[in-house]
């Protein structure tokens, strides 16, 4: 029931994804909901596509996106759809590839399917609770480093006190870089602020089934559905180096939680 599931959701997030890539490096409207938070005339007509689409697969869920305004009706939901339209959507806007349309499905506060289609890298990534993830059809297996000195991260720079750690490609999309971790092709990703639920409920199930330790920035269990839709960070690792992990951010974690 699980895999017949999440090939029905599978199958919606390429629908979606085929419209984004349709429109890709295309003529569309794009402006910024707030200042460094943009937004375009895709993003909505791909949530608009995954709304009727996952309603009728489960018309009883309650539905969580960005570009939909958020609802407390979600909060009596057992079940949650959990959806970013393009994760991503600054290298979508400047055609490049680190894009994804995010899907996951919660079920008493816990992703239970989640799927990552991203059509410019030619990826499908899919897991469903307690049975693996793939990507596109491929088992995952994150890393087996036990050092944190030398793990690689996603990101443009690193702070002084993290030079040990090395630089890897960094898509826009927070969920790709995520789903790096279940892929072995990162060791760690980590953010030390508040953060949206539907960025992360998919590549959080994805990596957790690919082996990896995923918490908030403090190293405390992610929660989904709750009344914020906000989790305060990520913190995805290779499973030998996230209590390492852990205690070097912590004070930065802390810090950033007090301001």
């Amino acid at each position: 029931m699980a895999e017949s599931l999440a090939d029905a959701i599978a199958a919606i997030a390429a629908e979606a994804g085929a419209l984004a890539m349709a429109r890709w490096k295309t003529d569309f409207g794009r402006w910024e909901k707030s200042p460094g938070d943009p937004v375009s005339d895709v993003d909505l007509e791909v949530d608009a596509l995954l709304h009727a689409r996952l309603s009728q697969l489960d018309p009883v869920a309650g539905w969580l996106s960005e570009e939909t305004a958020d609802s407390g009706a979600r909060l009596s939901c057992q079940r949650l759809w959990v959806v970013d339209p393009i994760d991503g959507t600054r290298d979508y806007l400047r055609g490049r590839a680190g894009w994804a349309v995010s899907v996951a499905l919660v079920d008493g506060g816990i992703p239970v399917v989640g799927v990552l289609d991203a059509p410019a890298r030619s990826e499908v990534w899919r897991a469903v609770r307690g049975e693996g993830a793939t990507r596109n059809g491929v088992p995952l297996r994150a890393s087996a480093r036990l050092d944190i000195a030398g793990a690689r991260v996603p990101t443009d720079a690193l702070p002084k006190a993290d030079r040990d750690l090395v630089i890897v490609e960094k898509p826009n999309s927070i969920a790709l870089r995520i789903a790096m971790v279940a892929a072995d092709e990162a060791d760690l990703v980590a953010t030390a602020r508040w953060g949206h639920e539907w960025d992360i409920a998919a590549a959080a199930l994805i990596a957790t089934e690919a082996g990896a330790v995923v918490t908030d920035a403090l190293g405390g269990p992610l929660a989904f559905n709750t009344a914020r839709a906000e989790a305060f960070g990520i913190l995805a690792a290779a499973p030998g180096i996230h209590a390492a992990a852990t205690t070097r951010l912590r004070e930065r974690a802390l810090a950033a939680s007090a301001t």
